[in-house]
């Protein structure tokens, strides 16, 4: 008898597994939409701004996306809204999107990614909340 109560248990443990891993991959997805929005927003109003003429290429804007849910060693789910590596012409995203955010010696910075953060945190985490609050309701 016992060990079949043992077994039911763990069925059911395997299953809430199942259920956490849907739930959280649904969660974040929604939350990461949010922040993937603004940033494309600040993005593209920091390109080309300031008084010297500038060349975009849109490579930066093109490659900003959304990754897949991965959980780390600790269990913790981890989604991460940034830039695909790398350009055409070999330099990289994250060199290229630095050099925007906080400037050179002789390029002003034009910042994107602060104002992103400050900008979605609040709403990010409503949004996540409420996809989580929507799959719990019957």
């Amino acid at each position: 008898m016992a060990r079949m109560q043992i077994n039911r248990f763990l069925d059911s443990l395997q299953t809430v597994s199942t259920a956490i891993e849907a739930c959280a991959d649904e969660v974040l997805h929604a939350g990461a939409r949010i922040v993937e929005a603004r940033m494309r927003s600040n993005l593209q109003q920091a390109i080309g701004q300031g008084q010297h003429p500038s060349r975009p290429t849109g490579q930066l804007l093109s490659t900003l996306g959304i990754t897949s849910v991965k959980v780390n060693s600790g269990g913790d789910h981890n989604i991460k809204v940034g830039f695909a590596e790398n350009r055409t012409d070999g330099r990289s995203n994250a060199h290229i999107a630095n050099v925007l955010e906080h400037g050179r010696s002789n390029q002003p910075a034009h910042p994107f990614l602060a104002p992103t953060r400050s900008q979605t945190r609040a709403p990010a985490t409503k949004q996540a909340l409420a996809a989580r609050i929507s799959q719990v309701q019957p």
